[in-house]
């Protein structure tokens, strides 16, 4: 007969991979927000998908093979929320369609081993941004104000607020792969 306390080490080992399971998931999830975020386009909608994300990554865990690289796996289960979500005809429409995101996410994938260097690049390109055009940056992806909201409390026409936000996007891509390109990242 098996008595569970004569054989303890596979009970410490389960909790072990169990552990490092949970680790791995908590040491990405600023990895797969900003992931999320890059497909959908709105903060409150990638915190939704993200929270979806890290369930169905803790039902199949078992798919999981210790070892092996964790952010692409995670990244593949992250993009199949992502395209659940866009093709959910209740939600709110997104900056992205499901097919957009689709082809974006396999470039998003692949700079994901520079994803801190590029996280690093940003911080410092949205720093350097007159106060302005950073606030408007915050307003649009950090508080997830539409172009109406945002056109509203600043006195602008929507017109005007897209066409800006354009250009910011564009400056701050600039920015990054000058940074990315002297760091030798690019």
């Amino acid at each position: 007969m098996n008595d569970p306390q004569n054989h303890p080490a596979p009970r410490i080992a389960a909790e072990s991979a169990e552990e490092r399971f949970v680790q791995l998931v908590t040491e990405h999830q600023a990895r797969l927000n900003a992931y999320i975020l890059s497909l959908v386009g709105d903060a409150n909608r990638a915190a939704d998908v993200l929270q979806e994300t890290n369930l169905v990554l803790w039902r199949r865990k078992a798919d999981f093979q210790d070892g092996k690289p964790f952010l692409p796996w995670a990244f593949g289960v992250a993009r199949l929320q992502v395209l659940s979500n866009l093709r959910d005809k209740r939600r709110a429409p997104s900056l992205l369609d499901a097919d957009v995101a689709e082809l974006v996410s396999s470039d998003v994938e692949s700079q994901a081993e520079n994803f801190d260097d590029i996280q690093s690049a940003l911080k410092e390109c949205l720093a350097s941004l007159p106060q302005k055009r950073r606030q408007l940056i915050e307003h649009r992806y950090f508080n997830s104000k539409s172009i109406d909201q945002i056109a509203s409390s600043t006195d602008q026409g929507s017109s005007n607020v897209r066409v800006t936000l354009m250009r910011i996007r564009r400056q701050l891509a600039e920015c990054i792969e000058r940074r990315m390109a002297a760091g030798g990242l690019a």
